[in-house]
């Protein structure tokens, strides 16, 4: 189980979007690496091919999950995350408030 999922809200800890906040919009775990639209823009240069334009384009790299931590649902602050095994279940806690994470 990962630390962070798509839909999570997090905030920027290192980089020069450092202080930031958004939304996960894609996890890469073989990479440990999330996408967050808006952040760590970068631009591309694309060549025109046939029914294609070419010019320069923003797109957004996905980050390292080493420069991102989880803002807390309940305490609205950025924090780690740890694991409580309840009942053959396992689920994410918040390191600062002990509460639960995900609420099913």
């Amino acid at each position: 189980m990962l630390k962070l999922k798509a839909g999570d809200t997090v905030k920027i800890t290192a980089g020069k979007d450092k202080g930031r906040e958004g939304k996960i919009e894609k996890i890469f775990p073989k990479q440990s690496k999330a996408l967050i639209p808006g952040v760590n823009i970068y631009k591309k240069h694309v060549k025109g091919q046939q029914g294609q334009k070419g010019g320069i384009y923003d797109i957004p790299r996905p980050l390292d999950f080493a420069k991102i931590a989880l803002i807390c649902p309940k305490c609205k602050k950025a924090t780690r995350v740890g694991f409580k095994i309840v009942e053959k279940s396992k689920s994410r806690v918040c390191k600062k408030c002990n509460k639960e994470i995900d609420t099913k």
